[in-house]
């Protein structure tokens, strides 16, 4: 698949829908949205409908956000320029495409490999390159790269990984959906010190469930 003038077209409509509809106001946000071609991390079925603000089932039972969810959650991370993010959950890399083409260090971790190895590849293609992409344990976090300004995490937790808030410097923030299986609360927890953390909560939302160990 090519990134054609239609999916540029498409792309531009969906950013306009962020931002007019689903109040997406950081600016960083939604040109780093209008630039990561979203088609090119689905399969080629759901090729027309990449810009529709759904999700889609890919590689290992697992599924790509709503890009309404992608900028919400990334908005939520106040990101700066060159600020160390963690991701937790590398998926199919568009999530880690939107975070690196806003000019963050993304470090990335997933525990499927198949996934691990289809957006190593796609990201190397669009020229997206995290500083590093891990194939791991999500709950264990990449301590050898912390501390982290920011971390993200793509799928739903049942209890708090405190190993990543130990990974997030003072004053950084970690965005992460809590919550039983069937529905999650989207919580930023802000580092006011080494042992306080401010906690704020953002609604409802459906992620695929956070996982420990890997899966090959």
């Amino acid at each position: 698949m090519q990134d054609s003038f239609l999916h540029k077209g498409k792309r531009k409509i969906l950013v306009e829908y962020l931002r007019d509809k689903i109040g997406i106001s950081d600016i960083n946000v939604l040109k780093a949205m209008n630039e990561v071609p979203r088609h090119l991390f689905l399969e080629s079925i759901f090729e027309d409908f990449a810009y529709q603000d759904r999700a889609f089932p890919i590689l290992a039972q697992q599924t790509i956000s709503h890009p309404s969810t992608v900028a919400e959650q990334t908005e939520l991370l106040e990101l700066q320029e060159k600020e160390k993010v963690l991701e937790i959950g590398t998926g199919s890399g568009y999530q880690t495409a939107v975070l690196v083409a806003m000019n963050t260090w993304v470090y990335t971790v997933e525990r499927q490999k198949d996934l691990h190895d289809f957006a190593h590849k796609k990201l190397r293609e669009l020229h997206l390159r995290p500083k590093f992409q891990s194939f791991g344990d999500g709950f264990a976090g990449l301590p050898t790269f912390a501390p982290f300004d920011k971390i993200l995490v793509t799928c739903g937790a049942e209890i708090l990984p405190t190993e990543l808030l130990h990974q997030l410097k003072v004053g950084g923030k970690m965005v992460i959906p809590l919550g039983k299986t069937d529905e999650q609360i989207l919580t930023r927890f802000t580092k006011k010190s080494e042992k306080e953390f401010e906690k704020e909560e953002f609604g409802a939302y459906k992620f695929v469930p956070m996982l420990n160990s890997t899966n090959q």
